[in-house]
């Protein structure tokens, strides 16, 4: 499994987790399935789904990427939308499954991430590296 590092593990102040600290190697990875956005959910839950879109386009950019250790429930709000697998038969329980943002309609559905004077999620956040 891919550590991606520099990546941020949570969302700052909360429980929400980005990464994943190891493998799961007696089960393997959690399938990734795709999340309905209704609009009453939570001002936490939306500020979470946009800070990560926004580690996701620091890290990245428009550039494929494998899941290695992103959180597949995270992933799961995103997948179908913003972030779209590369390959159409793709594994949705793979460590290995390669993605790519399609930019599109992410700059639609967080645009806040795009702006020029977008916030930084993560400023001040000394997050350690764990293995």
């Amino acid at each position: 499994m891919q550590k991606h590092r520099g990546f941020p593990s949570r969302l700052p102040g909360t429980d929400m987790q980005f990464t994943i600290r190891r493998a799961n190697v007696k089960e393997g990875a959690s399938k990734i399935v795709r999340r309905e956005r209704f609009r009453d959910r939570k001002v936490l839950d939306r500020k979470a789904d946009t800070a990560f879109m926004a580690a996701l386009w620091a890290q990245f950019g428009e550039e494929e990427f494998e899941r290695g250790n992103l959180d597949a429930g995270r992933l799961s709000w995103l997948i179908g939308r913003e972030v779209v697998p590369v390959a159409d038969n793709w594994d949705p329980a793979s460590y290995e499954t390669l993605f790519r943002i399609d930019l599109a309609k992410a700059k639609v559905a967080f645009p806040e991430v795009f702006a020029e004077d977008a916030e930084d999620f993560f400023e001040g956040e000394d997050d350690e590296d764990w293995d």
